[in-house]
Parts: C-alpha cells; sequence; structure tokens
C-alpha cells in the first residue's frame, strides 16, 4: 500500500490547488494595490532566530534538527523573525515606511485540528516605521481589501483591543502576573467556565472579581461596536482602569476613528478578551473573525515596536498580520464562494483523426504564444471524447481540424457554450478569440 501523506500534513489535487493559487493571485494584487512589496525568506532558518524572540518556550512547537555542521535549524514557525533579521540588514539603506508582505509555508509541530495543520501556508502582511495608529488602519484597511478580493466580503469582522486596556484590566481586578493573565484570557471563549475561573485564581485573581470579570466579558459578547464604546469605556475607568490603561482607550478610539473614515467602521468592534497570547506585541492587537462563527479567527496581529531593537536593529516602530490559508478556506467554502480552481481553458483543438495530431501539437503551440491558453488530446481518443474532454476542461471553443465541411486551409470554430460553429481560416485561429 503506497505511503500516506503524514498526519497534520495534506496533499492538495486539482482543481483544490488551482483554488488555492488563484487566492493567493488576488491577495497579492490587492496587497501590490495598498502598496506592499513581496519579500521572499528561506524556509530554513538558524533556531537562535526564534529564542531571540520567543525564548526556549518556541521548542515545543518548532520543527528543530541540526545539520550536517551540528548547528541547531528550524523549519520556519513563523515569517516575523525573518523579516526582522532581513530589515536588521538593510535597516540604514531602507527608506522607511516599510510596507512588506509574504507568502510562506510555516510548520508547528502542535496537534492538527480544524483550520490548523502541522503545515500550513501564511500570508504576512508587515508596516515598519510608524509609530502612530495609521499603520494599524493601513494594515486592517488592506486585510479588508484582501478579503473582500478573494469573496470573503459581508462575512467577517475586526475584534480589536489595547495591550494597555488589557493589563489595566488584569491590574483592576488582581493579576499579578500579566503573561499569565494574558494566555488566560486569550483562551477565554475555549475553556469551560471553571477551568477559567482556574487559570484567574492561579495569577492572583480573587472568586468575586473572576466572577466580575467574567460578567464583564460575557456582557460584549462578540464586541463592542464604536456606537456602543463609550458605556463601556466609562464603565472601565470607574472600576478603576488606570492611566496607562486610559492611554490605550484613547488609541483605540482613534484608531476606530480611522477605520470609519475608511469605510471600514462596520467591521470593527472593541473585545477587550483579545489580547493575543505573544509576548512581543506592544500595544494594539487585533483579530478577523468570522461572523458565522465568532469563536474562529480568521487572522491574528498586532504591534510589535521593540522586536527590531531584540535583532539588534534600531529603535523601530512595526505592526503586521497573518492570515492562515487553512481557515480562509473553511470561511469560503462554507459560505459557497471557494474558487472554481484553474481558470477554464480559451481553446481546445480536437482532430478528427489521430493522423492530424501533429497539426493539432502546432496550432496549440501558435495560439499559446499569443497569449491564449489552449490544449489538445494526446491519446488517439474519438472525436466524441475529445469533444468531453474540452468540456471537462471548461474550454469557451474547440478548434477541429479535419472536418470535410471545411475547406483547405480552414478549421471548423465551435462555441462550446451555444453549440454554434462556423468555418474560419487558420491564420486566423488566434485573433478571433
Amino acid at each position: 500500500m503506497p505511503a500516506a501523506a503524514l498526519r497534520g500534513f495534506r496533499d492538495y489535487l486539482p482543481p483544490d490547488a488551482g483554488a488555492r493559487s488563484e487566492l493567493r493571485r488576488r491577495m497579492r494584487a490587492a496587497a501590490r494595490r495598498a502598496g506592499y512589496s513581496e519579500l521572499e525568506t528561506p524556509s530554513v532558518e538558524s533556531f537562535e532566530l526564534y529564542q531571540t524572540k520567543s525564548g526556549e518556550g518556541i521548542a515545543a512547537q518548532t520543527w528543530l534538527f541540526h545539520d550536517k555542521g551540528d548547528r541547531p535549524v528550524a523549519l520556519v514557525p513563523e515569517t516575523t523573525p525573518s523579516l526582522a533579521r532581513v530589515f536588521v540588514e538593510r535597516a540604514k539603506a531602507e527608506p522607511l515606511p516599510v510596507k512588506w508582505f509574504t507568502v510562506s509555508k510555516i510548520w508547528r509541530y502542535e496537534e492538527p485540528q480544524s483550520g490548523r495543520l502541522r503545515e500550513f501556508l501564511q500570508f504576512n502582511l508587515d508596516l515598519l516605521g510608524v509609530a502612530g495608529i495609521e499603520a494599524e488602519a493601513d494594515l486592517l484597511a488592506t486585510a479588508a481589501l484582501l478579503l473582500d478580493e478573494v469573496g470573503a466580503d459581508g462575512l467577517y469582522a475586526f475584534r480589536i483591543n489595547d495591550r494597555a486596556i488589557a493589563e489595566g484590566i488584569g491590574r483592576m481586578f488582581g493579576a499579578t502576573e500579566s503573561p499569565r493573565f494574558f494566555r488566560a484570557v486569550d483562551r477565554y471563549r475555549d475553556l469551560p467556565p471553571a477551568e477559567f475561573e482556574g487559570e484567574l485564581a492561579a495569577v492572583g485573581v480573587a472568586p468575586e472579581a473572576a466572577r466580575e470579570l467574567k460578567e464583564l466579558f460575557a456582557s460584549i459578547g462578540a464586541g463592542v461596536p464604536p456606537a456602543g464604546l463609550d458605556a463601556v469605556f466609562e464603565r472601565l475607568v470607574a472600576r478603576g482602569l488606570d492611566a496607562a490603561g486610559q492611554a490605550g482607550v484613547a488609541r483605540l478610539r482613534a484608531l476606530l476613528a480611522l477605520l470609519d473614515r475608511a469605510g471600514l467602521g462596520d467591521r470593527a468592534v472593541f473585545d477587550p478578551t483579545v489580547v493575543r497570547g505573544l509576548a512581543y506585541y506592544t500595544s494594539t492587537v487585533f483579530e478577523a473573525y468570522a461572523k458565522v462563527d465568532p469563536g474562529r479567527a480568521i487572522f491574528g496581529g498586532g504591534r510589535y515596536d521593540h522586536l527590531i531593537e531584540l535583532f539588534e536593529g534600531p529603535p523601530t516602530p512595526a505592526s503586521g498580520l497573518a492570515i492562515g490559508e487553512e481557515r480562509l478556506e473553511i470561511l469560503l467554502r462554507g459560505a459557497g464562494r471557494w474558487p472554481d480552481g484553474e481558470p477554464p481553458l480559451d481553446t481546445y483543438v480536437v482532430v478528427v483523426t489521430p493522423a492530424l495530431t501533429p497539426d493539432a501539437i502546432a496550432l496549440v503551440q501558435e495560439l499559446r504564444r499569443t497569449g491564449l491558453s489552449a490544449d489538445c488530446d494526446l491519446l488517439a481518443r474519438s472525436m466524441s471524447r475529445q469533444l468531453k474532454e474540452a468540456a471537462r476542461r471548461r474550454a469557451r471553443r474547440a478548434l477541429i481540424l479535419g472536418l470535410k465541411e471545411a475547406g483547405p486551409g480552414s478549421v471548423v470554430e465551435r462555441d462550446l457554450g451555444s453549440g454554434a460553429q462556423r468555418e474560419i481560416p487558420r491564420s486566423e485561429a488566434a485573433r478571433s478569440a
């Protein structure tokens, strides 16, 4: 029996592979329209790169091995460290702001689940050199453009928070360890209530405060739209949100106002449970989520102002986000918006007899050189089976060689949609398309 794909890995056959390629084509085009340039980095990096950013804990999910020089290297578990490495190498020569996008395969050794395999493709947008929330506004507006271009318009919204607000809420309710408090809040929608309370208790949140915090989160539901922000923020301030938390509120208000000016006000909500688990985020954090399943994030990101300095680069403000292709596929398939796959052929050349196959091959090459997509039969099949193949390939037309009714130097062109056909000079086969 042939070996199957490894657990957590997946084969993509036609037409799905073509559909995924079409998704990337549209996303690349949208990113370029927004002024982002493509960056490509290696699939294998020094493991030290990830230790610099994330510490020893990254080893649990990294495909780590030693090369022939006994150096620890890893299959790339995320692209941001590679981007930081490249930027540091070019920092003195690279004009700001830098707007890059990457389309990369990612490997993480974790339990496979719906929307997350051990090997998956990720589309990243990063903007470096802009300290204000204009960076986040541009990233989210560009992400909206990407999602709309692939057919997800109307299916998603953005949840936005600020780490300063989250830290302020933690202090307000008695949390003594911010990173662990963040991890608990980040899993709020996934944990059973008792387990969530246990996580809060472990960081110093008393039972009564934990119940109040849960009530706060429950009252917010899937997020607070801009029209309802005043009441929520006033409640937080009245409860004791400190000055740092209130500064986060001011940033959030400014960002939501920019998104509203950009025509995205109806797609953005405030959600204090969005904190993102990674420790390097410094203020604004955000996710896109599926409206039909608020618990499913389509992408995540935020501001990481100190990461470049970790790699010995100059102080550089930065923001970014990562879109997982698998989760995007689930969203689009669920809405019946998954692309058809490979684009249809323009022309399928059909022969009455296999003796004319060399002529068909020559005509196909002529058509391809003019920019048309064209193919022909290579298996000496009957004319009826060739026409069935043309239909299966969704060809717009067939050019039929060898029909008795066609004059010398002519071919019969058949519209495969209407069935109408006509005789045309072979020399005009490309021009008539």
